[in-house]
Order: C-alpha cells, then structure tokens, then sequence
C-alpha cells in the first residue's frame, strides 16, 4: 500500500470515526530528554521514555497513533546486533495508575541480548500514515529526532521459572522453541481458555456489548466482565497492582497456573463482534486507529508479571467472527473486521502496537487468528508485517478449523510464507495423528514448523473440569461417547508429545461449567494441570529435540491410539501404551543392552521395574507388562545404558 494510500484511507476513516483535532502542542522546553529506565539487564525490559510531541488519544490532525512513527535504533558495543524497535505514544507515562489519554511520553521497549554498553539513536518522524510502514515518507520532528544516548547492561539476576533468566525463546529451524540464553529446548502446558481473559473489571475501557443472556448457537453465554474472584487468595504480596488495588484476580490466577507447573497461557486482544465482545485495545470498539494507553499500560503489567512467573504469552490476534467481513459484525453496531481482512492501515497499525508494546516480552507467539478463514493471500501478507515489524523475531503460527487445515496450511508451509509453527483444533482423540501430519509435512516443506494441539474438539466440550467441580460428574458427552481426563491425558496430551509436537493449550467447552467465556477459576481444571506437571517432568529429562515420533516399532504403523513410540533410535524409546498390555519394541539394528524402567502418566514419580528389566538388540524385544495396573496407561522408557542405573 502507498503513502498516498494510507493517508486517503485515514482521511476518510477519522471521518467517518468523528475523530477531530488540530496541530498538537509542542513539549516544554527546546532540548529533547531521553530516560532509560528498567533494570538494565540482559533479557529484562530497557524502556526509553521520550519527551516528545504533546498528544491526546482521541487527536485526528495528527493522530498520534498513525501520523508520528518513532523508532529506537539501538546497537551493541561490539557492532552486532543492531534493532530497530518501534516506539509508541504513552500518554502522561504513567497512564496505568493514571487512566491519562494525554501527555508527551513516547516509548520503546527494549530487550537487550547482550551485556555491555547499547547506543541508542531516536528516529521521530512526522507524516499521514508514518507509522504504518517503516518506509513511510515523513518529515523529521526536531528537537526529537537524532536524540541519542548509550547505557550499560549487567548480566540478568533472575532464576528458576522467570523467563528473564533464560532468553528469548525463538524458532531455531526445528520442531521446538530453544531460549537463545541459557539454550534450553521448550514444550508448552497451559490453558487456552478462556478466550477473552482480558475482560476484566480491572481494566479502564472494558465493557461488555453483548446482553449476558445472548448467546449464540455453538458458544457459550456471556457473564459480564471477569473478577478472577477466586483467584484473589493467590495474589501474594509485592505482587503487582494499579490504582490502588486493582489486579489482584488476574494477577493471582497467573501465580496459581504457574504453581501448577504450567507454562503457557492464550487470550484474545480483540474480539469486538465476536464471541464474548468484551475485549479491544481501542478508545472504543469501533474506532480502530486510536488506542487506549491506560487499558494497555495495565496489560503490560500483567504480561511482565507473567514473564516473571515462566508463562509464555499466546497472543491470538483475532477470532473467526472478526478476520474478515464474510463473517461480518453479528451485533451490526460497528465493523468488526480489520480492513476486511487485508493488510491495510488498521490491520498494520494494530500489528505494529501489539508489537510496540510487548514484544519485549522474552517467550510469546504470534497467532494470527483463531479458526482463521482469511484467503492465504492475506495471511501471508499479515505474517510478513509482523516478521518484519518484530525486531525479535517471535514465533508465527495460524489456527484454522479442523475441516479446513488441509486445505489452509499447505500454501502457508516452507518458504511460502513467513510461518514458523500450526496452532491445531482437532478431536480430542485425533490429536496424535493430525499434529504427527503437520510436523512431518512442514519437514518436507524445507521449515520444520513448532505444531501445538491447542483446542479440543467436540468444541461444546472440550477439556472438562475436574469430578465433582460444582456438579460436574467427570464425564463429558452422552450417549456412550463420552470421555474423561484420562483420555484427554491419554491422547490429547501424551498423543501430541509423542508425535513430536510442541505441547498443549486447553480449550473449556461452552456447554460445561467454567467455559470458554465464563471462566475465571482455573482450579476447575487441577487435575488436568497436574496431568501436565507431570508430563512436562518427563519430557524435561529427555533430549525431545533430538527425537521423533516411531510408532511403527512399537507395532503401530497406522499412527493410531492403540500405542505411541518416540525415539532417538538406538538410543532412546518412549513407548506409551494408552491403554497398558504388554509392548514389543523394535530396535532395529541397534545392538547392546537397553534398560527397561517404567513410569506412571497418572502419578509422576521415579521409574519402576516391571518384569523385564533389560532388553538387548538388535532386532524385536518383548518389554512385558507394566509393574502395576496393567490396564490402565503407562510409559515404557528403553535406554541404552545399565539396567542398575535405573535402581
């Protein structure tokens, strides 16, 4: 899109919005400040605050959000590496206590991955549509642009969990995310639900636009803004608040899924006429081309706090009902659709403030939308914005329908486009087979995609919650097709990891309790998280990446649930048998002795001895039964090393 295009498509947009305003007043003073605030660390957030042009949010001639493009070019001491990170106008600075929609505080975030000294240089230009490309023309805005400056930067302090500690998690060419600091590969565990988490009561400038009794047929009901109620005994102190108190819910929700031992949690930043139509990063929701910088500032709050506690951000960017006008805006009050689904001015300057202020954050995806219907022309003009936006490089994935991958994911594989990963729907029972596909499909394509099982299907149900959480019975379907969270364990869980995929979010079904728009207890799911706990213990002792799915040496050549094998041949076997019995695994031409231990998906703990303790190639080995239990699920893990070391 040209620049004469985007300034006649704002033109008419601001119009249309009523946006209204005149020149901005200028900032105090002749001499342009710049404060480097943070820690000052590798992989911590390093703002820079400028005092610049004087802005409102709701200014039309200039808008503040699409006229001026500020960007931080900051380079390491050594000469590499150099970024360009863009910046974006936050109000009075302090707008998340403040609620201000005004002031002279542009900014940019950013994560250094080097220690030592960083110049920095502030690029401040002026022009219709600047910020909408970075070679938009534009006029440079003295005394602000050229200013420059350099800090130091120590080595990160954090441990444990905090991401800070690890590095940024980037796409490495394989299958799995691996943290550029501390070189650790990534598997996910966490909650896909509920979708619109940043509905919140908390929140300046969210408001729910649906009736609570509105819903619509194949989702759940709206229930008004989310308090994360019971969640506020898991806020601890010194944790983060605002204005006076606010965020404990929220807050202590992230503190309880990541006592769990999960990882990762998904929330859509805008679903204005979709689903739960409560959530949008805008001054109102149908004015797209104006941000809320308070609403935002407190996100941040709560997206570092996340960072800190080792939960990885799932940005979906939109839902179904809003990726383009086919679906249209059900609620008929404003146009749901970014420019309908191209790449146009509202769709770029959306990406470029996400971008702007967040993607600081160490470990997050990109997620194009859930269940996508875009045309691939427009998904892959989307992913290339972002790629090039993005000085970080984050991971990119889509999500689609079930029914639809087949026909989505292929003009998206290899170098088509700028994708690094799937984000899948399917049956909770298909999760194995269809994640294995994706995986193998995108290794022929030339880039090896990171694939996720984040929903479960029949989507009236999805992941139930616990036995006996306020009624449920445990059970989830009728008519003798029901499920429980053994299965989902069993062949959502375990099925996606043995395929060689990159973990698990869950989906909560609109027709259970704690659903998919109603949530905000997490505990309805403990169990299921333990599930995962456990899981990710296991894998965590393996080297997964160097790995890949074998089913056909544990006899199962169709890639069916009847038993999984991932494997390093030759020198490690992860048998997992879904419903126990005895296994024979093929070792090929493998030769030596491989020791046979036992572990328990249900429980966790240490490896146990079953009948066979040790099993030699090459060639078939029987591995007997597991030690206990021997209808229930198990994992055999065959490696080639002394069966005392098991002991």
């Amino acid at each position: 899109m040209s620049a004469r295009d985007i300034s006649t498509f704002l033109a008419a947009a601001l119009l249309a919005a009523g946006a209204a305003g005149g020149e901005a007043a200028p900032a105090a003073g002749g001499a342009a400040r710049v404060e480097v605030s943070g820690e000052l660390r590798q992989w911590h957030k390093v703002t820079l605050t400028l005092d610049g042009v004087y802005a409102r949010e709701t200014d039309g001639d200039p808008n503040p959000f699409t006229d001026f493009r500020m960007t931080a070019v900051l380079a390491h001491e050594s000469g590499a590496p150099a970024y360009s990170v863009p910046g974006y106008f936050a109000a009075d600075g302090n707008a998340a206590e403040t609620s201000a929609g005004a002031g002279n505080k542009w900014r940019a975030h950013f994560a250094p991955d080097r220690t030592g000294t960083w110049t920095y240089r502030i690029e401040f230009v002026r022009g219709p549509g600047a910020a909408l490309a970075a070679d938009a023309p534009g006029a440079a805005v003295a005394p602000y642009h050229g200013a420059a400056g350099s800090f130091a930067v120590a080595p990160s302090d954090k441990r444990g969990r905090d991401f800070r500690g690890k590095g940024r998690l980037r796409y490495v060419g394989a299958h799995y995310l691996r943290f550029a600091g501390s070189g650790e590969w990534f598997l996910k565990a966490g909650a896909d639900s509920p979708e619109n988490l940043l509905a919140y009561a908390d929140f300046d400038g969210t408001y729910p636009r649906k009736a609570k009794a509105a819903a619509r047929p194949g989702e759940a009901a709206p229930s008004g803004l989310k308090t994360w109620a019971p969640h506020i005994r898991d806020w601890r102190e010194g944790d983060p608040v605002w204005q006076g108190g606010k965020g404990k819910g929220l807050i202590g929700a992230l503190n309880y899924l990541a006592g769990t031992g999960c990882n990762a949690f998904s929330f859509l930043p805008y679903n204005a006429g979709g689903d739960g139509d409560d959530v949008w990063p805008f001054i109102a929701p149908g004015d797209k081309l104006h941000y809320d910088c308070s609403k935002l500032d407190q996100w941040q709050i709560v997206f570092d706090h996340a960072t800190a506690l080792g939960l990885y951000l799932h940005f979906k960017l939109q839902e179904t009902e809003i990726d383009d006008n086919r679906h249209g805006d059900r609620t008929g009050v404003v146009p749901a659709a970014l420019d309908g689904g191209a790449l146009g001015p509202e769709r770029r300057l959306y990406c470029r403030e996400l971008i702007a202020r967040f993607a600081h954050e160490p470990a997050l995806n990109w997620n194009l939308g859930e269940e996508n219907t875009q045309s691939a022309e427009e998904q892959r003009a989307m992913a290339a914005f972002i790629r090039a936006t993005d000085p970080y490089g984050h991971h990119i994935v889509v999500h689609t329908y079930p029914d639809w991958q087949d026909r989505v994911y292929p003009a998206l594989l290899g170098e088509k486009s700028a994708l690094t990963g799937a984000s899948l729907q399917n049956g909770w029972d298909a999760a194995h087979r269809r994640t294995l596909f994706w995986v193998r499909e995108s290794a022929k394509a030339g880039r090896p995609w990171v694939v996720a099982n984040d929903e479960q299907n029949p989507a009236n149900l999805g992941v139930p919650p616990d036995p006996g959480y306020k009624g449920f019975g445990g059970t989830a379907g009728k008519g003798g097709k029901g499920y429980t969270l053994d299965d989902i364990r069993a062949l959502t869980l375990w099925g996606t990891l043995t395929a060689g995929g990159a973990g698990v979010e869950y989906y909560f079904g609109y027709d259970l309790p704690a659903n998919d728009l109603d949530c905000q207890d997490w505990r309805s799911r403990d169990r299921s998280w333990e599930y995962c706990r456990i899981a990710l213990g296991f894998f965590a002792g393996l080297p997964f990446h160097e790995m890949r799915n074998a089913d056909e040496l544990a006899g199962n050549p169709k890639h069916d649930n009847t038993r999984y094998c991932f494997a390093k041949p030759g020198e490690v076997y992860v048998v997992y048998l879904p419903k126990g019995g005895a296994v024979e695994l093929d070792l090929g031409g493998a030769t030596g002795t491989f020791a046979v231990g036992w572990f328990d998906p249900r429980s966790g703990g240490p490896l146990r001895e079953g009948p066979v303790k040790s099993v030699a190639g090459p060639g078939k080995a029987a591995l007997g039964e597991p030690p206990a239990e021997p209808a229930r699920d198990w994992v055999a893990l065959v490696r080639k090393r002394a069966a005392e070391a098991l002991r």
